[in-house]
């Protein structure tokens, strides 16, 4: 069974475009296909996951845990843990580590929840 071929039909409203208006029209559909999916990211997180994303960015299951807690007590975990971690990281120009680990033992949380406006109601 051959498939009828039908790209001339469905370019149609793209014939007209130019390059820069394509790649402008390319870039809006990627991000209407992306958006969905960053939403239900920010939305269905869970503890575990957040924690796994700390490890995976080299932190211990000691200094994971209370990054998370923290991140969920101040209703910033809609961010993404790493997120937070690695935000505060560029904004005080420490490594990603050292400021994993002052977040970790409960510091510069004010600072790193005001990145992000201040404490969320997610």
């Amino acid at each position: 069974m051959k498939r009828a071929d039908d790209f001339e039909t469905r370019r149609q409203h793209l014939r007209s475009m130019s390059d820069e208006e394509l790649k402008a029209y390319f870039w809006k559909l990627a991000q209407q296909t992306v958006d969905p999916l960053l939403e239900y990211g920010r939305t269905h997180t869970t503890p575990s996951v957040e924690r796994s994303v700390l490890l995976r960015m080299g932190f211990s299951s000691l200094e994971a845990k209370p990054i998370v807690e923290e991140a969920i007590a101040r209703n910033l975990i809609g961010h993404g843990a790493g997120n937070i971690v690695y935000r505060l990281s560029k904004s005080t120009g420490m490594s990603i580590r050292d400021a994993g680990v002052a977040l970790s033992k409960g510091e510069m949380w004010d600072q790193a929840a005001a990145l992000f406006g201040g404490e969320q109601n997610v």
